[in-house]
């Protein structure tokens, strides 16, 4: 293998790579997404600066992602922080659980997604949507939601899903210090809403030292949806390098 076909390997291991080269499509991804309200302190702990919060919300999602190109079938859930960047707002993605190393190794690799192994579920039970994290054999994060209660414009919910999102891409040298330590930011702009809606929803978030969801407590829910939509995922861009500033 000659110097250029090595650079042109999108990862490893050569001949069986963790992933393949995208862009990566989305059909049929489908969100319950709960808004709510936490302490603001708690929530400036974990910002990093240039990022600064105001009104301290949190968006507790679960996606279930039946076919994507390249890396199939797999289910995500986490914490996503609204934040403020240059006066625009903005979300920062804080904790993401996912049961596919496909999804972990190239979001990780290629963009800056803060992803670890976990156990989501996504699945109707009765009349209630449900949305479940378990990291091990342990529940961390339970969601409810009424099934389809009341129908959600198309345009609240591409405004929902393509806000600017902002995430740290973390990579240490063979020195164990910081090789790549920067602020990046992306946006879905490439997506189809096929289905919204809106109803009742409840949370509950479960003290774990390895998935600390309930470091950022639920004070009040402000909103919930159900979407179904089919997307691309926008390119990933440095706007803050921690290293030369």
């Amino acid at each position: 293998m000659d110097i250029d076909e090595v650079r042109r390997l999108p990862t490893t291991p050569i001949g069986a790579p963790a992933y393949p080269a995208g862009r990566y499509r989305f059909t049929d991804r489908e969100y319950l997404n709960i808004l709510y309200r936490t302490d603001a302190e708690a929530m400036r702990r974990l910002v990093p600066e240039p990022l600064t919060v105001g009104d301290p919300l949190v968006r507790f999602e679960v996606m279930r992602m039946p076919d994507v190109t390249g890396l199939g079938s797999f289910t995500e859930s986490g914490q996503v922080l609204q934040v403020e960047h240059e006066g625009q707002s903005a979300d920062y993605l804080q904790w993401m659980y996912v049961d596919s190393l496909a999804s972990i190794a190239s979001g990780r690799e290629i963009s800056a997604y803060p992803k670890k192994l976990g156990a989501p579920r996504l699945y109707v039970d009765s009349d209630t949507l449900v949305g479940t994290l378990d990291y091990g054999s342990l529940r961390v994060a339970t969601a409810t939601m009424g099934y389809k209660h009341r129908p959600m414009s198309d345009e609240d919910a591409r405004a929902e899903i393509g806000r600017p999102t902002y995430a740290l891409k973390m990579l240490p040298g063979y020195d164990r210090r910081p090789r790549i330590l920067e602020l990046v930011r992306s946006q879905i702009t490439d997506m189809t809403v096929k289905g919204a809606w809106t109803g009742p929803a409840r949370l509950q978030l479960f003290e774990h030292a390895l998935a600390p969801l309930a470091d950022l407590p639920l004070r009040e829910v402000v909103s919930a949806s159900h979407i179904l939509v089919d997307l691309t995922l926008g390119r990933a861009d440095c706007v803050f390098d921690y290293l030369q500033s």
